[in-house]
């Protein structure tokens, strides 16, 4: 995997808009999301290691790529040089975003 958070080019940042260059370096957290579950305070309590929880999703799917809780894109995993990483299949233009 590159050093670089991101494989964004040059070119692609001058498709954004222009009110959106001053945001550029603003760090925001991401989370890659394997599944989501429910699970009672009862079972929490009862984890241990080794434990498995079973999730709503099914293997093989897609992750989700969320920024700040809103999902943006979805993916799927790969492996380069012995590193996790996520291949994006598909961008999620959030509601209420103006620009595509």
């Amino acid at each position: 995997m590159s050093s670089s958070p991101t494989s964004s080019s040059s070119s692609d940042l001058a498709a954004a808009p222009e009110t959106l260059t001053s945001m550029f370096d603003v760090a925001c957290g991401v989370d890659f999301v394997i599944g989501t579950g429910q699970l009672t305070v009862r079972e929490c309590l009862g984890l241990a290691r080794h434990s498995v929880v079973r999730l709503e999703q099914s293997a093989g799917g897609d992750l989700e790529v969320r920024v700040h809780g809103v999902a943006v894109a979805h993916g799927e995993v790969a492996v380069i040089d012995d590193n996790a990483a996520l291949r994006v299949t598909r961008i999620s233009m959030p509601s209420g975003v103006g620009w595509e």
